[in-house]
């Protein structure tokens, strides 16, 4: 397989499961910085523009990270990256589709994608005022539903992938992380995996 990563973006987490399931893929670098994702050759694999970006060992490609990582916990049940039932499922997606569509793409985007929401520039520091906001907010609201310890619906999942993401960013921005995200926070940096990828991608750990 082939992913596409940005270090340090929301691919580290499809990088972590990757690496838990011990898959064995080709690493290729989009810097987003420099508009890797705007190039025809990007686009001819990825029309989206967007990270991340698996393909697949058929040549076939996959986009969006809930998908990819449904994809990966469903390709490897034996990995138990979901609960398994009904009503855990859907709490693991629960959880990762509000990280990646509300603490991410509402709010986090307004941060460091400011000029997206606005070509203005004297309105630049009330729409990251509102993307603080917004990722505040909506780490309250998974606070009040993380258990106290442990990882967020159980045993480690694609939910904790997604999550470990934005919390890793608000550590890197100077967020800070209410009580339970906190711990989950502590909890994921403690695993071999996640600490290696983060090696991988450049990052120095105390």
């Amino acid at each position: 397989m082939k992913f596409y990563l940005t270090p340090g973006s929301c691919t580290t987490g499809i990088h972590i499961l990757l690496e838990e399931l011990e898959l064995v893929f080709e690493a290729h670098l989009v810097n987003l910085m420099a508009g890797d994702q705007n190039t025809p050759e990007y686009l001819a694999i990825n029309p989206k523009a967007t990270i991340p970006t698996l393909v697949r060992d058929d040549g076939s490609v996959l986009t969006e990270f809930q998908a990819i990582a449904y994809w990966l916990a469903r390709r490897h049940p034996k990995a138990k990256l979901l609960p398994g039932d009904p009503d855990g499922d859907a709490r693991a997606m629960e959880l990762m589709d509000y990280v990646v569509g509300t603490v991410h793409g509402q709010g986090f985007a307004r941060i460091f994608t400011t000029d997206r929401f606005t070509p203005n520039l004297a309105d630049h520091e009330a729409v990251k005022a509102q993307g603080l906001s917004i990722v505040k907010l909506a780490f309250t609201v998974i606070d009040n539903v993380l258990p106290a310890q442990d990882y967020a619906v159980g045993a480690f999942s694609i939910a904790d992938a997604a999550l470990f993401y934005v919390e890793f960013w608000a550590d890197k921005t100077g967020i800070t992380l209410p009580e339970n995200c906190l711990k989950h926070y502590r909890l994921m940096l403690g695993r071999p995996v996640v600490r290696r990828v983060l090696m991988e991608e450049g990052y120095r750990l105390n």
